[in-house]
């Protein structure tokens, strides 16, 4: 019984957050962020960030509650979280290890999700930093194309002036 209050509370946390987090208003409004910080989140919203962080928060809240269930050495949740982000992550450490055939499948399919999405978020944050030095270099190309259309004009003006001083001197 007790663990099925714990889950009801740790699960009404979470879609809490997400739910916050999902309607950025409202996440403006209770974070009280600024204008320039509401636009960077709407771009990692965009770019698939915040989502992926999401995915990888709820799959760390369904390890640990996965192995607190299925391993008897994990007495507590924070137990189970810390041996589903060592597993997802595949560090480790070895201080808790699954050692029921239960968990240990477990910790295969955690393995291949926390992959998954450890995958995710660094393809996302790699496309993230690449598009801001894009933008750059798109600025700079618009820049020089501009130089040179001025340079382009000024040249025109010139080939004009010298052919009406051309003209001049032949007539």
């Amino acid at each position: 019984m007790l663990c099925i209050c714990a889950l009801n509370c740790h699960a009404s946390i979470v879609v809490g957050i997400a739910a916050t987090l999902l309607s950025s208003k409202k996440a403006v409004k209770v974070l009280g962020m600024k204008k320039t910080q509401f636009k960077r989140i709407r771009l990692l919203q965009r770019r698939g960030l915040l989502y992926a962080f999401l995915l990888c928060v709820f799959l760390m809240l369904l390890g640990g509650l996965g192995f607190w269930i299925l391993e008897p050495h994990t007495p507590t949740f924070a137990d189970g979280m810390w041996l589903a982000f060592t597993t997802a992550a595949t560090v480790g450490y070895g201080d808790i290890v699954p050692s029921t055939h239960a968990s240990r499948a477990f910790a295969i399919v955690m393995v291949f999700f926390g992959l998954s999405v450890l995958s995710v978020v660094t393809a996302t944050v790699a496309a993230f930093f690449i598009e801001a030095e894009e933008k750059q270099v798109e600025r700079d190309l618009l820049h020089e194309i501009g130089l040179l259309h001025d340079l382009v004009s000024h040249l025109r003006d010139e080939v004009r002036e010298i052919k009406v001083s051309q003209s001049e001197r032949h007539s």
